[in-house]
């Protein structure tokens, strides 16, 4: 009986050592990587106080098969829209100049990536070349943000409607 507890134990705990996780990583890295391995970027767009981006948190962005497919196809990024650092890129300066009403301000980046639509969670797609695609607002549960993933990752936006696609 001992054996057998001990084995279960050991089985366990390998797996929870093994647990997969989204690369998360900052923007100015996944930028970085896209000089010498292009690949296409995923940002999640969110903010501390926002309940949606934590549940994509807890479930979403768990599921095995999001991990696996974002883990192989993007570069991952993790963006909160209030952050208050200095970003440098495509040749210009993005800074959070602070908020109004006690409310924390919107990361310069944030908007020009969002394009001026703040709503969070949002999701930024970028290509290869750093360039946005499309921004995709919104919780998604795994089966609705595994076609858009693949969608975009597998370049069929380039032949065809989104609604095409899922059918």
């Amino acid at each position: 009986m001992k054996k057998l507890l001990l084995t279960l134990a050991i089985i366990a705990s390998f797996g929870f050592c093994n647990a997969q996780n989204i690369n998360w990583m900052t923007f100015q890295e996944a930028v970085e990587l896209n000089r010498t391995a292009p690949k296409k970027i995923f940002i999640d767009m969110y903010t501390d106080w926002c309940g949606w981006c934590k549940r994509m948190d807890q479930t979403t962005f768990q599921n095995p098969e999001v991990i696996s497919y974002m883990n192989e196809n993007y570069y991952a990024v993790k963006f909160d829209a209030e952050r208050n650092d200095t970003i440098v890129f495509g040749g210009y300066t993005y800074v959070n100049e602070g908020g109004m009403n006690g409310r924390k301000g919107t990361h310069q980046l944030a908007a020009a990536l969002l394009q001026g639509r703040l709503s969070y969670p949002s999701y930024v797609f970028m290509n290869e070349k750093n360039q946005v695609l499309t921004v995709a607002p919104g919780y998604m549960d795994a089966s609705q943000f595994l076609p858009v993933l693949k969608y975009i990752g597998t370049d069929a936006y380039l032949k065809q409607s989104f609604k095409d696609y899922i059918k």
